[in-house]
């Protein structure tokens, strides 16, 4: 199996020794997505604004791949404060379609570039 980097300018540039995504046969696994704005790599403003962000982000690196965030099978959320993941239900559910995808929140004390929220995915593609 040959292994494909994916990069798009509709996403944010990798700030870090990473890749934006990288897709392994049916398998694409797309990294860590943050609120960043990918034309301006300026932090979007709030909760809501970054939630929203990190969605288009993520999406942006599955389109890469030639399939879209309904082809998640798995997708993992980071938080500063879990009391907010009401917010990330309530927008998931304007990207995605049923059945949703397996998923996991974990609260951490920070992430990078002062985020509030941080998610990365797992997509298969037929």
């Amino acid at each position: 199996m040959t292994k494909q980097i994916l990069s798009t300018p509709n996403a944010p540039a990798a700030i870090g020794t990473y890749s934006q995504g990288v897709k392994v046969g049916n398998t694409v696994y797309l990294s860590g997505q943050i609120g960043l704005d990918p034309q301006s790599m300026q932090m979007k403003d709030g909760i809501d604004a970054q939630i929203e962000q990190v969605f288009l982000n993520l999406g942006a690196v599955a389109n890469a791949a030639g399939v879209g965030l309904n082809a998640t099978v798995k997708l993992n959320v980071y938080l500063t404060d879990l009391a907010t993941f009401a917010k990330v239900n309530e927008t998931m559910a304007k990207y995605f379609d049923q059945p949703y995808p397996a998923r996991a929140a974990v609260g951490v004390k920070e992430l990078p570039r002062g985020a509030l929220v941080e998610m990365d995915a797992v997509l298969f593609v037929e």
